[in-house]
């Protein structure tokens, strides 16, 4: 077998939001540098995200000079939002992304018009202003002083495109093949990789990806998010179907690995990948 190599990298400035895909992008501590800063909120602080509207997969995040976004989305004119000011906003607010709180910055009164125009609910968009600080990782899978974004989790999600022909080709075997096969970004990965074995990243514990070493904490248990067409935010019953009859890790369905880096760096598209354990 040939040498895994980088394929793909994607991050994705608000969460849900369809995301980037430079040719390489710097890693921190954190996460890719720019991924899920920013997350949509509802007004209790609820995370809102493709799981209660898939149409969030239709509107698009890019990053501005100074860490701002501009958002578009179907029938609604782009919208330039800046990092808001901490002072200016009166400090920040707290917000619950799955069970854990965590505080972060109002983006303001446009940007909240917006969403809520958007998504037809009302809706806040809100920044974490320091990742270092604002939200650990589950300490089952991390070490102390490790941090994360508004991700699901943990700092990057891998995957690689022998798993995504492997399950392909079982959906195509299935109930209802006409659903594949499925693109890759149904699984919204930070890194994709080629050169594997099908499922290979399942026994995953260290991998150099590279300049950049991380290591393979978690195999991702995936949601309904996957089963959203994120050209057309139409619901199918694909990949979950399929998972839940052939990959599953103890009661998850699994599709990829969640990776926290041992070091900052640059990943390129092209890098060579290594399995280290």
């Amino acid at each position: 077998m040939s040498t895994p190599v980088l394929t793909a990298v994607h991050f994705y400035p608000v969460k849900s939001m369809a995301g980037c895909a430079p040719g390489e992008a710097a890693v921190e501590p954190w996460g890719l540098a720019g991924d899920r800063r920013w997350m949509v909120a509802d007004d209790d602080g609820a995370l809102i995200s493709q799981r209660q509207h898939p149409k969030l997969a239709l509107a698009s995040s890019r990053p501005l000079a100074g860490g701002g976004v501009r958002l578009d989305a179907p029938g609604a004119e782009p919208i330039d939002v800046a990092v808001p000011d901490l002072a200016e906003q009166g400090g920040t607010v707290t917000v619950q992304i799955f069970r854990d709180k965590v505080e972060a910055v109002p983006a303001g009164a446009a940007a909240d018009a917006w969403l809520s125009a958007y998504l037809g609910t009302s809706a806040r968009l809100l920044h974490m202003d320091d990742p270092a600080i604002r939200r650990p990782v589950d300490p089952r899978y991390s070490r102390p002083g490790e941090t994360v974004s508004f991700a699901d989790g943990y700092p990057l999600l891998a995957t690689t495109t022998a798993s995504l022909g492997a399950l392909n080709s079982l959906i195509s075997q299935g109930n209802h093949p006409e659903e594949g096969p499925l693109p890759m970004n149904r699984f919204r990965p930070n890194v994709v990789v080629d050169g594997t074995a099908p499922w290979a990243e399942d026994d995953w514990r260290r991998v150099r990806i590279g300049e950049v070493t991380f290591r393979a904490v978690k195999p991702c248990g995936r949601c309904v998010v996957t089963t959203t067409d994120q050209h057309t935010a139409e619901r199918g019953k694909e990949p979950l179907r399929t998972l839940a009859r052939h990959h599953l890790i103890g009661k998850a369905l699994v599709f990829g690995m969640n990776l926290i880096p041992e070091h900052t760096g640059v990943l390129r598209v092209g890098d060579e990948v290594e399995i280290l354990d």
